[in-house]
């Protein structure tokens, strides 16, 4: 490899053999006003190959458009989506697996997740096993799964989720839940890998100093570290020069005292609490997926 050469992003293969990029792109939050489509478009011209949306962000359509018109072969990019619970059930999630793709203007999906898991998960999950083993879906997993829900529903399954999509960053390293998913080989994947812009955990001092040591900023350090600690992670940018950097943490490597001294970060808990109580109903009353159906 040549010094203008950057590190290929790794894959991590998931307990059903599949391979996901062990860093990928989020779209929550960003607009399906062409805003989406050109943040993609970007993320897929600097490298990325591991898109995250979900029917919940409204912008299914653009991501979907932006991997048909990147010229990228479709096996090589992974392409995430989520079933909101507004469409838990057998019936309803068949419905919703089909609707995604269709907005999507895709013949599968690499990974689809339940969003928020309340109500009948159970149906859910069983229409997802079978839109799996049609080939609609290639690798299911869940989202926002604490270990008091994840051992509520997932005995119900035939088969064990492929990941677990959570809160995660330094302030809130999951360490319960990661014991939990390692028994079963689940991925952890990570959102707000960043804190969702939280300013006391950007100017840690230890993030300042290792930033220094390695010539990375802030934002690569703590992606390195997360990466080193097992996580699948995509963090969400609209500027091209975060999209770039936010994928170059290849080319370097933290020391296992650094890496201690970031693990004593973790507060046990972030601003997210899916077992508290009422979550369920300001979800479902946050969004209508079918809004103008």
């Amino acid at each position: 490899m040549t010094s203008t050469e950057k590190p290929q992003t790794p894959f991590i293969t998931l307990n059903d053999g599949n391979k996901i990029p062990a860093v990928g792109f989020g779209t929550f939050q960003i607009p399906n006003d062409g805003s989406t489509y050109t943040a993609v478009r970007e993320a897929l011209s600097a490298g990325y190959r591991h898109l995250d949306t979900a029917v919940a962000y409204f912008n299914e359509a653009e991501v979907g458009k932006a991997v048909r018109d990147s010229g990228i072969p479709r096996d090589q990019i992974w392409v995430t989506s989520k079933l909101w619970l507004q469409d838990f059930g057998y019936e309803a999630a068949t419905k919703a697996i089909d609707t995604s793709l269709k907005k999507l203007g895709l013949d599968y999906l690499d990974l689809y997740l339940i969003h928020q898991p309340y109500g009948d998960v159970p149906g859910a999950w069983k229409a997802m096993e079978e839109a799996r083993d049609a080939g609609k879906l290639r690798s299911i997993g869940v989202s926002n799964m604490t270990p008091k829900i994840w051992n509520e529903f997932v005995p119900q399954f035939d088969t064990v989720p492929s990941v677990n999509q959570v809160e995660f960053n330094p302030y809130f390293q999951q360490k319960q839940l990661r014991s939990l998913l390692d028994e079963k080989n689940v991925k952890l994947e990570a959102w707000a890998p960043l804190g969702q812009g939280d300013a006391s955990l950007l100017q840690e001092p230890v993030f300042e100093r290792l930033s220094k040591k390695y010539g990375k900023d802030v934002g690569q350090v703590i992606l390195r570290f997360e990466n080193q600690e097992g996580a699948i992670v995509f963090p969400k940018s609209t500027h091209k020069n975060r999209i770039v950097s936010n994928l170059d943490i290849f080319d370097f490597e933290l020391t296992e005292p650094e890496l201690q001294e970031i693990r004593a970060l973790d507060k046990g808990h972030g601003r997210h609490d899916p077992d508290a109580p009422g979550v369920k109903e300001s979800l479902l009353a946050a969004f209508d997926v079918h809004a103008g159906e």
